[in-house]
């Protein structure tokens, strides 16, 4: 069997094919002796012989299309039927005897369709006893030969049956596993593309307007602010096609420069404070993220002076803090934080930032936390705080911990913007 799943002309699989009664139909072969004997007139009564075949082939078929449908199999209109069988079975072999005893192994078939388990065990021991019984008034030792076809019908039957409904099962999980992993898929992928974009457009939004108040009076000044839009666009450019593959790994570092950058050329003065041993990939990764959405959001709807960015790692755990002084979250009416669009006047928007949430989500899964709100209960500023356990650590000693090590902005360092 190809494991390769047939496809519909839109490219979706087809589900798999259910088994079905009639494939249990061509058992019915084994009445043909039976009926033999009616049209030669071999069997007594064979008007009362014919009824009998024609409602047990009736019941029979009635038996194995219901039993392929779980629900209905367990039902009354399943079992009645399948008790119909059973009176007529022995009603039949044990008044005619000779070809009319391969009903039992129709009646062992029947039952497989039907019962399972432990319900299996108590019905085909007492049946195998009753029709080697049976069998024996009329046939002899040839009743070793019936009721063994007719226990052995009956837990192959219900071997294959129940085997069947297992693979329709692993496959149905298999293709909902398939489809979890396109949807978890398709929310990394859109939850990288906003956190690039978001971040490196906003960025060149400001160093756009940087170059456009600067050309007028310092030509040079905006041919540099120029230079950079070029540069970032360029690593946009490759952030997203690494995005897109999956194997983009952000740096922390990196993100710390390019946060103090567009945060210079956003008019916000950046300080920068990291202390602590080094962290692994997973968590630098993580950390970068947040750092790039939370300096997006102060760029962007802040309105603040200055914002600090604090890296304090410990054995066990690092915690990344950025701050601003800007104007706030704005609330609404029922006290939530609004999620509008940024710039107000009133206060920023950025309390149920569709980053944020993503971050958070992405901090849960690795065992930590992200909080976002006003600093104080002034609710001036907004405060970014992200939590995380430390992973394995990058390759060389651990740095002191002992005095933070601050990266000063270029205000604090006395350079130029």
């Amino acid at each position: 069997m190809s494991e390769n799943p047939k496809r519909t002309r839109c490219g979706h699989p087809r589900p798999p094919r259910r088994a079905s009664g009639f494939t249990m139909l061509p058992w019915l072969l084994l009445g043909l002796g039976s009926l033999s004997n009616l049209v030669q007139g071999d069997t007594p009564s064979p008007w009362l012989g014919g009824a009998g075949l024609l409602i047990f082939n009736t019941l029979y078929i009635q038996v194995v299309f219901r039993a392929f449908h779980p629900m209905r199999r367990r039902g009354p209109g399943t079992w009645w039927p399948l008790g119909g069988m059973a009176v007529m079975t022995f009603g039949l072999g044990g008044a005619y005897g000779g070809s009319w005893l391969l009903f039992f192994p129709l009646f062992g078939l029947a039952c497989g369709t039907v019962l399972r388990g432990r319900a299996l065990a108590l019905a085909g021991v007492p049946l195998t006893l009753v029709v080697a019984v049976v069998a024996a008034v009329h046939d002899g030792w040839g009743a070793i030969t019936i009721s063994y076809a007719t226990i052995m019908s009956m837990l192959v039957t219900a071997a294959i049956l129940a085997l069947t409904e297992t693979i329709t099962e692993l496959r149905a999980t298999r293709q909902e596993l398939a489809r979890s992993a396109v949807e978890e898929e398709r929310l990394r992928f859109s939850r990288d593309l906003h956190d690039l974009l978001g971040h490196t457009l906003s960025v060149i939004v400001v160093k756009s307007e940087a170059a456009r108040r600067l050309a007028p009076r310092d030509m040079d000044g905006a041919l540099a602010q120029i230079t950079d839009i070029e540069s970032i666009g360029r690593q946009a450019l490759t952030e997203i096609r690494e995005a897109v593959t999956g194997y983009r790994d952000s740096s922390l570092s990196t993100e710390l420069d390019r946060a103090r950058s567009g945060l210079t050329a956003a008019g916000i003065e950046p300080v920068v404070r990291q202390s602590g041993p080094p962290l692994g990939p997973r968590t630098e990764a993580l950390l970068g993220w947040v750092v790039r959405e939370a300096v997006t959001n102060a760029v962007r709807h802040s309105g603040a002076s200055r914002c600090e960015i604090t890296v304090d790692g410990a054995p066990e755990q690092v915690r990344l803090v950025i701050t601003d002084n800007g104007r706030g979250v704005r609330s609404g009416p029922a006290g939530d934080m609004n999620d509008g669009a940024g710039g107000d006047t009133a206060g920023d928007t950025r309390g149920r930032s569709t980053g944020l949430k993503g971050l958070t989500e992405r901090l849960a899964v690795a065992g930590g936390s992200l909080e976002a709100g006003p600093p104080g209960p002034a609710g001036r500023g907004f405060r970014v705080t992200a939590v995380l356990p430390v992973d394995l650590a990058a390759d060389g000693p651990p740095t002191a911990a002992a005095a933070p090590a601050v990266s000063p902005s270029p205000t604090e360092s006395g350079q130029p913007a």
